[in-house]
């Protein structure tokens, strides 16, 4: 069995796969236990590895840091190239889904916290990069502590100890974080209980409605539906026409006459403006007796459809005429989980989810030509993946000069990837290079990738974990990292509900959706009995994340290392 022993116990490459994968299967297999309603999950990875780390250290065991560097670097770009990837098609549309109101309220968020943890690194003798640690910790904001370790190292490469106490630091706000702001969310539930009743409750789709109205508004009689849409100012589909007792789908060449009922898909804020605007809004619910648009006609269907043929893939939904080809309305588009009403200037993106109602057979032949292969889905698309990462490490290696600087700082192996993958994951279809990745492929790239960073950087701190944070230096970073969660929170949640008036749901939503934190949101969601706190979270999640990136970025570059 000495061979057992030395395997584990002498530089090798074995070594280090070994130990990296036994690190990972720990911190995963603890990572589960749920303490009340959360848990650590992956991140447990990290604790675990700082904890072999340290007895190795004691133990006198030597390791590769070569291999350790490299699995800790590669596994960064994928997660955070993954992570990009599936913020992409969302990321740009989340700043007009979301709402202004919503995205500038997680701005200053972040922005409240980041110049908070600034303060403190003066007022308390802190260096920059552990503040950023520190903060990052307190906001559980995995890819700013990422970028605060390689903007340390970019900007003096020889500042090794100073990456790992900016590890150490986040090590420390991490679970003082994690229990803080789901303590901030029961205080909030306490101080404005109210809110919180109205926001409790299932209450359905909030991204679209449908609505009902009757064409009184003679305007309107005799013109054509894409006139009728264009002249609107805003945008709607309409879903089926019933006129004379029968059913019909309208096509954009469809007159509309006098008394004709419209189904109209539209967005949920503008709801309101059809009345006024046809002439009569029903407010019976449009599948009531007199107008059963499911019985009138039984061909019609409701179905969905998945974009699976290249060839329709970044063409404009008015190109593609789709609506005047088959005689079907697409009234729906569910892309990187947002609902979005389809719009003439829309351009399909492979894997969309298309909600389509017409005839049944004609539904069929419009499956043909969008594809609607569902097994395409599920083919690895390596090319641009691998494009995208190797695209994503050049823009992080480029030089950028700024002046009063001796030398030029970089966006590095976090910020390159990152930005690479939301401009691929937004832009790449509109030019034919699929991105696509379902949504299990994209998570395994990204708990793969972090949890090999986890396990590799954890290792390395372990050996001067102890001794750096268990003293009275660690004990004033923990105070440091419950102040940096709660204080944002609670100084900001009181102005949305007081200023904003937000509803209860979307405030504590987008407030963990700027802290990043799912442990918070998961709690949230089971405070209210629904799941609308999450939409919030997901319109805010990306700008929050790539704003807390460039924000510790900027901070560490401006103020320097020291």
């Amino acid at each position: 069995m000495i061979w057992l022993k030395e395997i584990f116990t002498q530089e090798s490459a074995a070594q280090t796969v070994l130990l990296l994968t036994a690190i990972s299967i720990l911190g995963l297999a603890l990572g589960r236990i749920k303490i009340g309603k959360f848990s650590l999950g992956g991140s447990f990875v990290f604790f675990a590895a700082i904890a072999v780390g340290h007895f190795a250290n004691q133990w006198g065991v030597q390791t590769n840091a070569s291999m350790l560097d490299m699995a800790k670097n590669f596994g960064l770009v994928i997660f955070v190239y993954a992570l990009g990837l599936q913020m992409g098609p969302g990321f740009f549309s989340s700043l007009r889904k979301g709402g202004v109101k919503l995205n500038l309220s997680a701005m200053l968020v972040t922005v409240l916290g980041s110049l908070l943890a600034l303060a403190a690194a003066f007022a308390v003798g802190l260096s920059i990069p552990d503040a950023m640690g520190i903060l990052s910790g307190a906001t559980t904001n995995t890819p700013a502590m990422i970028a605060s370790q390689q903007t340390v190292l970019d900007i003096d490469p020889s500042s090794i100890q100073a990456s790992h106490n900016v590890a150490s630091a986040y090590a420390v706000g991490y679970p003082f974080s994690v229990l803080t702001v789901i303590l901030c969310v029961a205080l909030l539930r306490r101080i404005f209980p109210e809110s919180a009743e109205r926001s409790s409750g299932r209450i359905g789709d909030k991204y679209t409605a449908v609505t009902e109205v009757r064409v009184l508004n003679p305007a309107f009689y005799g013109m054509a539906v894409k006139d009728v849409v264009a002249n609107s100012g805003f945008h709607f589909v309409i879903s089926r026409l019933w006129r004379n007792g029968g059913v019909m789908i309208p096509v954009s060449d469809t007159v509309l006459h006098k008394n004709d009922h419209l189904m109209i898909i539209c967005s949920k804020d503008d709801i309101h403006k059809f009345g006024p605007l046809f002439g009569q809004e029903e407010e019976t619910d449009w599948n009531r007796p007199d107008i059963d648009w499911n019985i009138i006609d039984k061909r019609l269907v409701s179905v969905h459809l998945r974009v699976t043929q290249d060839s329709v893939v970044g063409i404009p939904l008015s190109k593609l005429k789709l609506r005047n080809k088959f005689g079907v309305n697409i009234t729906r588009i569910n892309r990187a989980g947002m609902t979005i009403v389809p719009q003439a200037g829309t351009q399909l993106q492979f894997g969309d989810r298309l909600t389509v109602v017409g005839d049944e057979e004609k539904i069929k032949i419009l499956g043909k030509a969008v594809g609607n292969e569902e097994a395409r889905l599920n083919e690895p698309r390596l090319i641009p993946l691998l494009v995208g990462i190797f695209l994503g490490v050049l823009l992080g290696s480029i030089p950028v000069a700024i002046p009063g600087m001796s030398s030029p700082v970089k966006l590095g192996i976090a910020g390159g990837p990152i930005i690479m993958g939301i401009l691929m994951g937004a832009f790449g279809p509109k030019i034919h290079i699929t991105t696509y990745t379902t949504r299990a492929a994209n998570l395994m790239l990204r708990q793969l990738g972090i949890t090999f960073f986890f396990a590799s950087l954890g290792f390395s701190v372990g050996g001067t974990f102890v001794e750096n944070v268990f003293c009275a230096r660690g004990l004033e970073m923990a105070i440091l990292a419950v102040v940096l969660a709660a204080v944002p929170i609670l100084l900001v949640a009181v102005f949305n509900e007081k200023v904003l008036h937000l509803e209860f749901s979307q405030n504590v939503g987008l407030l963990c959706g700027s802290y990043t934190n799912p442990n918070a949101l998961a709690y949230a969601n089971s405070l209210l009995d629904n799941d609308n706190s999450a939409e919030a979270y997901a319109s805010v999640y990306p700008l929050a994340t790539f704003l807390r990136v460039f924000l510790a970025q900027f901070i560490i570059i401006i103020f320097g290392v020291g």
